[in-house]
């Protein structure tokens, strides 16, 4: 059983070597697998969706932390101390 496709758009290792930047172009900013013999061996993620990846996993982390510090004791802090 292969690996399951992640991406709407495949391309082969060979056909990415002959002109990646077309690979990307024609994925229009979605990710591109990248294939050895008809199975997903990597993805090529456009920079935007990268961040967009980040940016989600970072608020994801901070919504652990704030969770985690619910039910804390609150700490008082004068504005003069800062």
């Amino acid at each position: 059983m292969g690996k399951p496709l992640l991406a709407d758009f495949g391309i082969s290792i060979s056909e990415l070597k002959k002109n990646p930047s077309a690979a990307i172009r024609a994925a229009d900013g979605a990710p591109v697998a990248i294939l050895n013999r008809n199975t997903p061996e990597a993805y090529l993620v456009p920079a935007a969706a990268w961040e967009a990846i980040i940016d989600a996993l970072d608020d994801i982390e901070l919504v652990r932390i704030v969770k985690e510090r619910q039910g804390q004791e609150e700490i008082e802090v004068s504005i003069d101390d800062l």
